[in-house]
């Protein structure tokens, strides 16, 4: 039986010459769904929400990516989490949103090395090139919904639901030892 990640401590969990996954440390994650104007969020969070699906914001270690036409995504430290509910649910008589607590549900893998996109592109039909850094997409990684957050040219990161989190790490390490086997060969 697979072991769930989220029982796993952060660190390395495979790894080739040119490519390296970790599990990521636990971070909050809240799902915020609004319309309308969207200063007031600016103003609890202390900058603007992303305009442009994929587009990513990121202050005070508080980091949003724009998944939709009315829907971000929060990744902010566990201790922020508590504070950004209770200010965000202040706002909410004169702006109604949804903002839910989502931490519980997803793992996030860090994807590093010269290799990255090619590892990735084992499961995501999607050209992880592409995109530019700094932003993210929600996507498919073999069947499965994930956000990929592309941090720098070499440097992902995938948010994967903790049921899914299983299969996926087995196709990346799999994809490593893949890598490091052509890599023996040349």
């Amino acid at each position: 039986m697979t072991t769930t990640l989220s029982s796993r401590h952060p660190g390395v969990l495979a790894t080739s010459p040119a490519v390296e996954v970790s599990l990521a440390e636990p971070r909050g994650r809240l799902s915020l769904r609004a319309r309308g104007d969207l200063t007031p969020f600016a103003r609890v969070l202390g900058f603007a929400l992303p305009e442009r699906i994929g587009q990513r914001a990121e202050e005070h270690d508080i980091r949003a990516i724009r998944l939709g036409p009315d829907e971000w995504t929060l990744n902010t430290p566990m201790a922020a989490v508590q504070r950004l509910l209770e200010a965000f649910a202040a706002i909410y008589p004169d702006h109604p949103h949804s903002l839910v607590d989502i931490s519980g549900r997803e793992v996030s893998l860090v994807i590093e090395g010269a290799q990255a996109s090619d590892l990735l592109s084992i499961g995501c039909a999607r050209d992880v090139e592409a995109i530019p850094a700094g932003e993210g997409r929600r996507t498919m990684f073999d069947g499965t919904t994930v956000v990929l957050w592309k941090d720098a040219a070499d440097s992902y990161r995938l948010d994967i639901w903790n049921s899914f989190a299983p299969h996926v790490l087995d196709l990346l390490k799999t994809g490593c030892a893949e890598l490091a086997a052509e890599a023996r060969q040349a």
